[in-house]
């Protein structure tokens, strides 16, 4: 920082004299405050994708004014391969939060992203407050059913049309959006964990699974899941939304947003594309005069 003392000019006589220096000071100031990044992009992988996934991956339109981290897990940046699941999302988790960014972005690498993808996530972050949203994809499986909840064990919840705003009580992982505040309330809870290598994370995501014996009936009892809607129901039942700071999703009955415009495919290593056979068509929008 410099101080710049200016010199005093008056006219007199038609001539300009300098008469003193002038009691005032000039200071140029830098700013100090950090820059934020906007989100980080998280996918775990196998260790094989389709040229389609990549295509439709690094193909996206950026908004302008736009800035993003690419976390890609694969061999050349972090090697996952032979991971769970639920571990690989937990070493994503604890690299975002060692950064400076506002969005956790996981894009599962069988899960193909259409093009304006970051155009409708900059839109979103800007004029609306959601912590946690996600994509529209479909099970890979025939018939092909959409990845939309409502309750457990009541199977997917189908009254809606592609392009509604469906708020749901848990969303799948492929193309989801997750604000910092809530990964890092509950990675401040969550039990620490030794995962080879890669040194020690924490359960925040955890894949769901027990078998214990009833002594009451003598019978074998289990639980089993995936580790994203057993992530989302932690987060209701645990009040992980008050804790982060959104309490107006914590008294929601379906506080998680699936944007069924963003319409993703779920794709395997031999190419082919679920829906496979059409089964989206009957949550389509019908057009007047058809």
């Amino acid at each position: 920082m410099k101080r710049i003392q200016p010199k005093s000019y008056e006219l007199r006589g038609g001539k300009v004299v300098l008469t003193e220096k002038a009691n005032v000071s000039h200071r140029i100031v830098r700013s100090a405050k950090s820059y934020r990044n906007r989100l980080m992009v998280a996918v775990g992988m196998t260790g094989l994708i389709r040229a389609e996934w990549a295509m439709a991956r690094w193909g996206q339109t950026i908004p302008c004014n736009f800035q993003v981290i690419d976390y890609a897990m694969w061999m050349e940046q972090f090697t996952p391969l032979g991971f769970l699941v639920a571990d690989a999302r937990n070493l994503a988790v604890q690299e975002f939060l060692g950064k400076s960014a506002e969005w956790l972005v996981f894009i599962d690498h069988d899960t193909i992203i259409p093009p304006d993808f970051y155009i409708k996530f900059n839109e979103r972050i800007i004029h609306e407050r959601v912590p946690v949203w996600s994509g529209l994809y479909f099970t890979k499986s025939v018939p092909s059913e959409p990845l939309v909840y409502r309750g457990r064990g009541t199977g997917y919840y189908a009254d809606w049309k592609i392009g509604d705003q469906v708020w749901t009580d848990a969303v799948p992982m492929g193309c989801t959006v997750i604000h910092e505040s809530i990964l890092r309330a509950m990675w401040n809870e969550a039990e620490e964990y030794p995962l080879g290598n890669a040194g020690k994370v924490r359960r925040v995501f955890n894949t769901p699974g027990k078998v214990w014996l009833d002594p009451a009936t003598q019978s074998w009892n289990k639980v089993s899941g995936t580790e994203d809607l057993d992530w989302c129901w932690r987060i209701i039942e645990h009040g992980f939304f008050d804790k982060a700071g959104w309490p107006e999703y914590q008294k929601k009955k379906y506080p998680f947003l699936v944007d069924t415009s963003i319409f993703c495919r779920h794709i395997t290593e031999d190419g082919t594309q679920f829906p496979s056979r059409g089964e989206e068509q009957k949550f389509m929008k019908k057009v007047k005069g058809k």
